[in-house]
């Protein structure tokens, strides 16, 4: 059977599960709002997890399929090995609860766009519109994620093409990096190097340099070791990470540089001092990142279990 064109494809639509499964909204609730309450650093997790996935190949939920014998899939690639357990936890305990509710119904990348916007909102961050409609993507594969992703060692002209090449502008990028560490964490590997050398960062601020040694001087041990990214207020979505790094407390070197670099510093300044700008902008951000590249209609699946093709192990043939 021949595939329907892109332009042919159903468009994504607020109220696409209105008859479906009409109470999808209250079990994505009941289901995220405890588990945030309870480990408070799911939030994080799943808004990094969302954005992972979003980057490589598109809205998708690909970044959920867990490898096999045939296929590598991208959560192996090691830039996603830091992704948090709580982020695909929370979407499994959706899907499950969903299967029982409409079986066969909502798609995981509906699942997790929901909760992602859900979360923030519980967080204190913004609201802002999600659609729905998204199928789950056929392919998962390792291969596919070098170059579609920051990596926290890089510098602001290695980041900057990564976003324009999504098609963000300077102002989008430097929203969506300030919501994704307002309420972020990292690993100690990911930023130990601008603490212990060979060359330590100068713009580290000296007390925050002490207290982020402090907690991973273990971390060779303990790879699981991590710090918040906003040390102030760590478990509450806000514009403090904008002030932070204007004040030399950036954990990231990534961070701490969109307060140097004259293409991003004046969008820093504007949401240090304006919070309901910055929220504005990033849930301006979000809606856009949340239609990229989507599969709809005949493009995909609605998989039975998140982390597995329904029918085909390694996903399409390429």
């Amino acid at each position: 059977m021949t595939s329907l064109s892109d332009a042919q494809q159903p468009p994504l639509t607020a109220d696409y599960y209105s008859k479906t499964c009409p109470r999808f909204h209250q079990v994505v609730q009941t289901i995220v709002v405890p588990k945030q309450s309870s480990t408070p650093t799911t939030a994080a997790a799943t808004l990094r997890l969302f954005f992972h996935d979003c980057m490589v190949g598109g809205c998708d939920a690909s970044v959920l399929i867990a490898s096999n014998a045939f296929n590598k899939a991208e959560r192996d690639q090691d830039i996603n090995e830091s992704l948090a357990g709580d982020g695909f936890d929370v979407v499994t305990r959706v899907k499950m609860a969903l299967e029982i509710e409409c079986p066969g119904v909502v798609s995981c990348a509906d699942i997790l766009a929901l909760a992602t916007r859900d979360l923030i909102l519980q967080t204190g961050g913004p609201h802002y519109e999600i659609k729905f409609g998204r199928k789950d993507g056929l392919e998962s594969r390792a291969s596919n994620v070098e170059g579609k992703l920051g990596r926290a060692n890089m510098t602001i002209n290695d980041i900057i093409p990564i976003f324009e090449s999504h098609k963000y502008t300077h102002r989008e990028m430097v929203a969506l990096m300030g919501g994704g560490h307002t309420i972020g964490f990292a690993h100690c590997k990911e930023f130990q190097s601008r603490l212990f050398g060979p060359k330590p960062d100068p713009s580290v601020h000296p007390k925050l340099a002490e207290r982020l040694k402090a907690m991973c001087a273990n971390s060779s041990e303990d790879p699981t070791l991590s710090a918040f990214l906003d040390p102030i207020s760590a478990g509450n979505f806000d514009n403090m990470i904008f002030k932070n790094i204007l004040n030399g407390l950036g954990v990231l070197g990534t961070d701490q540089a969109m307060a140097s670099d004259p293409r991003t510093r004046p969008f820093v300044e504007e949401y240090a001092r304006d919070q309901v700008l910055f929220f504005h902008d990033f849930a301006r951000a979000m809606e856009k990142t949340s239609v990229y590249k989507v599969k709809t209609g005949d493009q995909g699946e609605v998989r039975r279990k998140c982390d597995a093709f329904n029918n085909h192990p390694q996903g399409k043939s390429v």
